[in-house]
């Protein structure tokens, strides 16, 4: 039954995609997920093009190890524009759906032709978001931040921030794209997606802030669809089935850490899961 196997698996470096397994339980809630951060990895944005590929296929092994999804939905930009094609050359046998900045996007809804792109330093650097840039946005003038500092606040301060340290975090960031003159903010981390609300309403109204959880959420239930077809009677052999988008870490830091998840997990009323090796 279907009912009986884990449909998504999501991994990012830790919380960041939490808000894309949340949108697609919203487009399908029937669906079961479970949630991986490799927290003893992070941040992905500062490594190097063979040690994004060597973590992330380390996650991954250990993703299809515990819970044999259906489908790997790669909730991480960096992961994503790096690693994606070695990750599912590495393994054929399951689908992995990746999530790109919604440059395609911004480039629709802009209205100066000014965009600002707010990402990882990988992300931004990576030929990748050239060639997105060069198909979707030729037209445009595409501003990139990298912003480390702000992916830290997020992951270890955001969940207990309060909403005066919230705005001051994202102020650098949104300062930039207005000296800028963007009118349209990409989050090109999926980060970011945890703060959306406060850097629209920083930026001001007049500025446009985008991502990519719909796109990625709509993909993913089309590829878990084919996927079903075509393995319907496979049931999901894993010794605890775990509940419904339960969030596990690979590694904790501190005492601390563990804290600032569970926080995590009741401001999103998922399961902590604790920590899986």
């Amino acid at each position: 039954m279907k009912n009986e196997r884990i449909d998504f698996a999501f991994l990012d470096s830790g919380t960041g995609g939490i808000p894309y397994m949340k949108e697609l339980k919203k487009k399908a809630p029937d669906s079961r997920c479970v949630y991986m951060g490799d927290t003893e990895h992070f941040p992905y944005g500062e490594k190097s093009y063979k040690e994004v590929v060597e973590c992330s296929s380390k996650a991954v092994s250990l993703i299809l190890q515990k819970w044999s999804p259906q489908t790997i939905v790669i909730a991480c930009n960096t992961i994503s524009v790096t690693a994606l094609d070695e990750l599912r050359n590495r393994f054929p046998n399951v689908p992995i759906v990746g999530t790109v900045p919604a440059i395609k996007l911004a480039a629709k809804v802009t209205v100066n032709k000014n965009i600002g792109l707010l990402a990882t330093n990988a992300t931004v650097n990576h030929p990748y978001c050239e060639r997105l840039i060069k198909d979707f946005a030729s037209d445009c003038n595409v501003v990139s931040r990298g912003d480390p500092s702000l992916i830290e606040f997020i992951e270890h301060k955001l969940f207990t921030a309060t909403a005066e340290e919230k705005i001051n975090a994202v102020m650098p960031a949104v300062n930039f794209f207005k000296e800028n003159k963007c009118d349209t903010i990409i989050l090109g981390c999926t980060h970011f997606c945890h703060m959306a609300e406060e850097i629209s309403f920083a930026a001001g109204k007049d500025v446009r802030v985008v991502d990519s959880r719909d796109g990625v959420a709509k993909q993913a239930l089309r590829v878990e669809e084919k996927a079903f077809d075509v393995n319907e009677n496979l049931s999901c052999h894993v010794s605890e089935m775990p509940e419904d988008e339960s969030f596990f870490v690979t590694a904790l830091d501190t005492k601390k850490n563990a804290t600032e998840y569970e926080t995590l997990c009741k401001n999103f009323n998922i399961p902590w899961g604790g920590v899986i090796c």
